[in-house]
């Protein structure tokens, strides 16, 4: 009997403890990127070069092959695109990409040339985090004419060592907006 005793005090010490490790730290999870190339420290090294690296990485004429590496390694491992649109009957929502899925949308939907270009950029950051809207245009060919226009509002987070894109939200003036002029300026 006593032998049964022992057993089972051991048995509720480890349960108690393992339900401890469980749920009784701090969560200490890390960011970590779809990929953390050197090649591309250059991009994540400040709040400006993410943001040009985004632009770049998307922007090339009709059949370019994008560096989708690069691209991946801008962001970090639970990221999303979240663009808004409207529907037919005029209703707006938004949907949620991961970058997988951004790059399987890209890749199938747009057949033309695509370059998207950064008009003006506001910053507020604070300790590991930072938060720009980010005014753009894009257009069909290098110097064609502007197709769209629209606001990008893009999340960061800083690990003391490189930037990652949270998310990119946005909304574009072909859904019936018009850009401020604050935006522009």
């Amino acid at each position: 009997m006593r032998q049964l005793l022992i057993k089972a005090s051991l048995f509720a010490i480890i349960y108690l403890f393992s339900i401890h490790i469980l749920f009784g730290q701090v969560n200490t999870t890390q960011v970590v990127p779809a990929s953390n190339n050197v090649a591309y420290s250059r991009d994540v090294s400040s709040e400006s070069s993410i943001i040009t690296a985004l632009y770049e990485v998307i922007s090339g004429e009709s059949g370019e092959v994008r560096d989708w590496a690069r691209f991946k390694n801008l962001f970090g491992k639970d990221a999303l695109l979240i663009p808004t649109n409207k529907a037919t009957s005029g209703l707006f929502s938004y949907r949620t990409m991961n970058p997988d899925d951004y790059i399987n949308m890209f890749s199938t939907r747009i057949k033309t040339g695509f370059f998207e270009k950064e008009l003006k950029h506001e910053v507020v950051s604070f300790g590991t985090i930072a938060h720009v809207f980010s005014t753009y245009e894009t257009r069909e060919s290098k110097n064609g004419p502007i197709t769209n226009r629209g606001i990008n509002s893009i999340q960061l987070f800083y690990d003391q060592s490189r930037y990652y894109i949270v998310n990119v939200f946005w909304c574009a003036e072909s859904m019936g907006f018009t850009l401020p002029a604050a935006s522009l300026q």
